[in-house]
């Protein structure tokens, strides 16, 4: 096969332009890193971010995502500042709130609020009573109780990642869209440069950032990770008038649903049987499903008309947690990956966390616990509070 192969050179190749590597990208170039490349098979967010539900919360059961979340989500309060452009990233902090099924589930909830009121999270365990008042249509004959947190919300994925990325072009990042990497080169263990089908990029650092498909890229440098991606699907209903202001979740019953600013409802869940691999065509098993259970939750929500249905690739850790690392069989080659679904509310973690690695810079905030040899070492870190 012959390649065009105009030779470019560049300080650190970024593969992926959703959050992840608009935001990577974003945070080298502030902190002076010149000659950056990002690149993005279409167009920026198109894949797992543009895909995504879009919230952001820090409710959690570890330290760890609390801690990495309340830091997310306080850079999104002033990251439309700071990014200085046009694109409104339309971040709603409408409030998170979660429903418990069961009274196990419930303490687990009270547990996780102790949790995450000692590190300054402003979440509260609230009873059926709290929770009518803040969804009136709620049906509490399936819960026992619940939480809640008004700052966790909302953002746009596309605004948020172009953002990113109109910022970093400003810094003189080159994002070069609707390009493919074909191949990675290395030589004795090292980074040499990336084939990608207009160009040939010679480059001493990649940064794996490609969401569902980080595996085949790792694979172009004889690198296998320990990740799987998996179907996520997801439907929208025609808008209405602003009748819902949190996102409402429960995770026994597998849900999530959440009225954008527009006025439309987006709503999805997990499924299991799912098959591993990289299909993001849509069914009606998920439609039929997720219909049942907001009829059975949500009852008014029942009426709305469903406008369409996509789906996006949730990539997978052993632990269900992100890896960020430099990975060891082969140096100059970084991931950020694995988030399992959580990939773009850890957006501003990922951009400034890879970055200080990176750059060899005192960490802002420690992420060394998600290391790539954490597995092998069987140091998992297990989230109770998942969908």
């Amino acid at each position: 096969m012959s390649l065009i192969t105009t030779l470019k050179t560049a300080s650190v190749v970024i593969v992926g332009a959703g959050i992840s590597g608009a935001a990577i990208a974003y945070e080298l170039a502030k902190r002076g890193q010149k000659d950056i490349i990002l690149i993005e098979k279409q167009y920026p967010s198109s894949g797992a971010t543009g895909r995504c539900g879009a919230g952001v919360r820090m409710q959690w059961g570890t330290e760890m995502n609390c801690r990495l979340t309340k830091f997310c989500i306080e850079r999104f309060e002033t990251l439309q500042q700071e990014l200085g452009n046009d694109y409104d990233l339309e971040f709603k902090q409408s409030g998170y709130l979660m429903c418990a099924a069961t009274e196990k589930e419930f303490e687990q909830f009270k547990i996780n609020i102790a949790l995450q009121n000692s590190l300054g999270i402003p979440s509260r365990i609230i009873d059926t009573k709290e929770a009518r008042e803040i969804i009136p249509y709620i049906n509490t004959d399936h819960m026992v109780g619940g939480s809640f947190c008004h700052k966790d919300g909302h953002l746009n994925p596309f605004t948020t990642t172009l953002a990113y990325c109109n910022a970093a072009e400003k810094l003189g990042v080159e994002i070069q869209k609707y390009t493919s990497v074909v191949s990675i080169d290395k030589k004795r263990g090292k980074i040499v440069g990336v084939q990608t089908d207009k160009d040939y990029i010679s480059t001493p650092i990649v940064i794996n950032a490609a969401g569902g498909y980080v595996k085949e890229i790792a694979r172009m440098a004889g690198v296998e990770l320990p990740l799987y991606s998996q179907r996520r699907q997801i439907l929208v209903t025609e808008p209405v008038v602003p009748i819902q202001g949190p996102m409402f979740m429960g995770f026994l019953h597998n849900i999530y649903c959440q009225q954008t600013p527009h006025g439309s409802f987006i709503m999805g869940r997990g499924d299991s049987d799912e098959p591993k691999g990289t299909d993001i065509s849509s069914g009606w098993h998920f439609m039929e499903r997720q219909s049942k259970n907001i009829a059975k939750l949500l009852p008014p929500l029942k009426d709305l008309n469903i406008v369409r249905q996509w789906s996006g690739l949730y990539n997978y850790s052993p632990d269900k947690q992100p890896i960020y690392d430099q990975v060891p069989e082969v140096e100059g080659m970084y991931l950020a990956a694995g988030y399992s679904g959580h990939g773009f509310m850890l957006g501003p973690v990922t951009g400034i966390g890879m970055a200080e690695m990176i750059l060899g810079l005192e960490p802002s905030i420690d992420i060394s616990m998600l290391n790539f040899n954490r597995f092998e070492k069987g140091q998992l870190l297990i989230e109770p509070s998942v969908v």
